[in-house]
């Protein structure tokens, strides 16, 4: 499968952004799909991850309340809606997918697709 993320940009703190990840070439019904980000000099970060069918989520404590990951199988779509950001979440924003029903993986090496990732700036 073939992913590529879109949405991000220059907001302020406390704004919102909405990501979206299009997949192409296998559906995403298949795959458990999800975000990981990416700061300047720091390791790739989990953000949310969500199970085939879009019903189960897992997210990592940063995210819970603020960041919601959705799916839309019929449009090969997912999505992360973020609210109340702060100038920490800055950083490259990037969509994966792995094989396998287990939802709570957090481990980036554990995905096998990745898409180009998208720019995330929060200005304080």
């Amino acid at each position: 499968v073939q992913l590529q993320a879109s949405g991000g940009g220059l907001v302020q703190a406390g704004g919102s952004l909405r990501l979206s990840c299009a997949a192409s070439g296998r559906t995403i019904s298949s795959y458990v799909m999800a975000w990981f980000r990416q700061a300047p000099g720091k390791e790739r970060e989990f953000v949310a991850s969500i199970n085939l069918s879009g019903d189960r989520t897992y997210y990592a404590d940063f995210a819970k309340g603020r960041f919601t990951i959705s799916k839309d199988n019929a449009k090969n779509t997912m999505y992360l809606q973020m609210i109340s950001l702060k100038p920490e979440d800055t950083g490259v924003y990037a969509c994966s997918a792995k094989t396998g029903a287990a939802v709570a993986i957090s481990n980036p090496s554990m995905y096998h697709s990745w898409g180009q990732g998208t720019q995330v700036t929060v200005s304080s």
